[in-house]
């Protein structure tokens, strides 16, 4: 085919146009990856991207946040940055100062930061700063959780007959006050026989004790809660230790014996040993409760009823947490033995009480007088949570199921955070590599002994044929 003069220009006009145009919208997509980015996170559980609890706090969080991060490596500065812009993607305002704490003399000081490590991070939000051992999701979290709490939040525990112990001990809290305090909870310690109650104290535990109250402890209790303080009983089977009159002024009754669930295929499923050990599988619906997704277990529950299905007393209004399931029921003989397990039976002419049985139960009263407003979260009512059970949150049995979640929504929901209920950091599913034992079994054989000797076979079978030749 000839090409005459006319179609060689239309050719190369042709070409230079697609030239242009080709260089054009390679510069186009220069320009727009230098001043736009676009991020797609793929992997199990979105571990490179904020969670869905983080974001929700960042919601609700106006203003400025600004992270101070102090380190002397470029390289580390890089990984920062990439760590904060997950925040950033969210919150426009949410700003990285990458400082150098020999040249930065000013910030270190105003920040008061010792470099005793290679980095060092301070959060600032409102007029507020907060030191971070380091830039995780769940130290950022916590912090910035702790920076938005308007007032002291101190949760006294009371001491002095037994209940469960806030630090170290055989029968202790000490895992989930150690979170508490984590999010800005000031947790202390009261004997009543040593020490008043602190003025400022927004949550009274009663922890399940094992000896009796006195009627002056009791008076001072009560005083306590009609002057709006909120409160969280956590009661055991068996005797309640002169604290009677408390659980009438609420208007709910503790039920004697204990709960039992004698369903042995759903213990041999959820692994449960004893049939005293109670698993929840669904709550009703309640802030405390909205977030829990899974089980939780109790251990040697008791049972609570109102004292009147119609009566309200002295305005507190009851909402049941979560039962125990249709198949349960109170014993009235108590503790059931290891030999008895097997054999323990629901009995109507015992005194036993069928299941469903109510576990939980959250109240609230309103209390105008303090003057709190509509527009904040639980300040205008008073609080209060009593449970069957006080093992569930002890250092045993907190990381059973649900139950540290659900220990955090009961304080959050008592000290008036309703907002901040869920902001528990859910870890990535895809971190640990698990084998059962029959696994193990078959891996270690196949690569120490099977993979060898087949590896040996062929080899003397290749040494042998060579021979033959």
């Amino acid at each position: 085919m000839r090409i005459d003069r006319q179609t060689r220009i239309q050719l190369t006009i042709q070409k230079a146009v697609f030239l242009f145009l080709f260089l054009g919208i390679i510069g186009m997509l220069a320009w727009l990856t230098d001043h736009y980015q676009w991020q797609f996170d793929f992997t199990a559980n979105k571990r490179h991207s904020i969670s869905q609890e983080s974001a929700r706090l960042l919601d609700k969080l106006p203003g400025e946040i600004v992270v101070h991060a102090y380190t002397r490596d470029e390289v580390t500065g890089q990984a920062i940055a990439e760590i904060i812009s997950r925040y950033q993607r969210h919150k426009d305002d949410f700003r990285l100062r990458l400082l150098n704490p020999d040249i930065d003399i000013i910030d270190v000081q105003k920040d008061g930061v010792v470099m005793n490590k290679a980095v060092a991070f301070v959060v600032h939000y409102q007029g507020r700063m907060e030191h971070i051992e380091s830039l995780s999701e769940q130290s950022i979290s916590n912090a910035l959780l702790r920076l938005n709490r308007a007032s002291d939040q101190r949760v006294v525990f009371i001491t002095g007959h037994g209940e469960f112990s806030i630090g170290q001990s055989d029968r202790s809290y000490s895992r989930l006050t150690s979170r508490l305090s984590e999010m800005g909870m000031n947790i202390e310690a009261v004997n009543l026989a040593e020490k008043t109650i602190p003025e400022n104290t927004r949550l009274l535990v009663i922890a399940a004790p094992r000896a009796d109250y006195l009627p002056g402890e009791l008076a001072v209790i009560s005083e306590q809660i009609a002057s709006g303080t909120n409160l969280l009983w956590l009661t055991e089977p068996g005797d309640v230790h002169g604290l009677e009159p408390l659980a009438t002024s609420f208007g709910i009754q503790l039920q004697q014996g204990i709960v039992i669930d004698n369903n042995a295929e759903l213990r041999r499923m959820l692994n449960i040993d004893h049939p005293s050990f109670i698993p929840v599988t669904e709550y009703f619906q309640h802030p405390i409760t909205d977030t829990i997704r899974y089980n939780s277990l109790f251990p040697t529950a008791r049972g609570i009823s109102p004292l009147s299905n119609d009566a309200i007393v002295d305005n507190w209004q009851p909402t049941a947490l979560f039962n125990s399931l249709a198949g349960s029921w109170s014993e009235s003989d108590g503790l059931v033995s290891s030999q008895q397990q097997d054999e323990v039976s629901f009995s109507s002419l015992d005194g036993d009480v069928k299941g469903p049985i109510t576990l939980a139960v959250a109240l609230q009263r309103n209390r105008a007088e303090h003057g709190a407003t509509d527009d904040q979260p639980g300040k205008g009512q008073q609080r209060a949570v009593i449970t069957g059970d006080g093992d569930f949150l002890s250092d045993t049995y907190i990381g059973a199921g649900a139950n540290l979640n659900l220990g955090l929504n009961i304080f959050n929901w008592l000290v008036g955070d309703d907002d901040y209920i869920d902001i528990e950091v859910k870890p990535a599913t895809d971190t640990r590599l698990e084998f059962d034992d029959t696994s193990l079994f078959v891996i270690a054989f196949g690569y120490f002994i099977f993979i060898p000797l087949a590896l040996i076979a062929t080899g003397f079978i290749i040494w042998h044929r060579r021979n033959r030749r």
